[in-house]
């Protein structure tokens, strides 16, 4: 029997990743990450899991992480698979009855107990959460942004309130809370729909998040969008406004922009807009020196 030499150079390479990780490790061990993830970066089972791995990792080393999820795609096919059409008006989902119940029963059926599961399989600890226990919420309308005009969209809401008692629970036990993207109407029984974005921005202020990390389609804030190099890796809210007049911020970047800015101001560290189309893109952006997205500050 011959010994197969080490590849030394291999091996130090991968404690070299380890040591660059070990400060920020340290930095933010205790601290709150909210993550919001939905898009693409749900519809790949691979990229799935990958993210379930990072969040796993975070747990286990200290972070304390708390996830929100979207599921568009998926609320689609259960529409269409219902005989439903969806529609939509500046982004909102009309929302009527018949809507809202698959909304709900797909987000709290579906695409909730799968993350759980999942987290739960890669070793850690998690608990679902249906956004009607967190977020309290009053319908908003839609505008029309080509005449400004106002369309009501039925059961669609903005977030108002959150009640963090149970998901500090979670938090203190060392367990990962999964929140899905519902409100309670105040003053009814009513189940309301919250765009995803929104719901974490909201949660994460009322949590004091450290760090606030949206998972998108995109690397974060581009120049150029068709360019890869022209990635902004740092924005504030001077540069924010510079990059709007110059139009580079525009169309649908206007809203994200705009809500990492309110969650700062509301008290959370900082905004990370992120790739979740590239693997483990969290521990990337969160452990690495040079990170892999935009990092939005006061």
């Amino acid at each position: 029997m011959t010994n197969t030499p080490l590849n030394l150079d291999s091996h130090i390479r991968k404690a070299d990743v380890f040591l660059e990780a070990l400060p920020y490790i340290q930095n933010f061990r205790g601290q709150t990450f909210l993550i919001k993830v939905g898009g693409s970066a749900m519809e790949e089972q691979s990229l799935v899991e990958s993210l379930l791995r990072d969040i796993v990792f975070l747990e286990a080393v200290g972070i304390n992480p708390v996830l929100v999820h979207g599921g568009g795609k998926a609320i689609n096919k259960a529409m269409k698979d219902a005989g439903l059409e969806a529609k939509f008006i500046a982004g909102m989902r009309v929302t009527d009855a018949e809507t809202i119940s698959i909304v709900e029963e797909t987000l709290a059926r579906v695409i909730n107990p799968d993350l759980v599961k999942r987290i739960k399989f890669l070793g850690g600890r998690a608990l679902g959460l249906a956004g009607t226990s967190v977020f309290q919420g009053k319908r908003m309308l839609a505008t029309d942004p080509a005449t400004g005009e106002e369309h009501d969209v039925g059961f669609v809401g903005e977030v108002v309130d959150c009640n963090t008692e149970v998901v500090e629970l979670a938090v203190a036990g060392e367990v990962v809370p999964v929140v899905s993207p519902v409100a309670r109407e105040v003053g009814s029984a009513n189940t309301l729909n919250v765009n995803a974005d929104i719901a974490a921005c909201a949660l994460a202020k009322k949590l004091k998040a450290h760090k606030l990390i949206f998972l998108s389609d995109v690397l974060g804030v581009m120049r150029d969008p068709k360019d890869n190099g022209t990635l902004i890796p740092t924005l504030n809210t001077d540069f924010v406004g510079q990059l709007k007049r110059e139009g580079i911020i525009s169309g649908g970047m206007i809203p994200k922009v705009d809500s990492a800015l309110d969650a700062l101001r509301g008290g959370v560290g900082k905004v990370h807009m992120i790739d979740g189309r590239i693997p483990h893109s969290v521990v990337l952006e969160i452990f690495t020196d040079k990170g892999i997205g935009t990092e939005i500050v006061l």
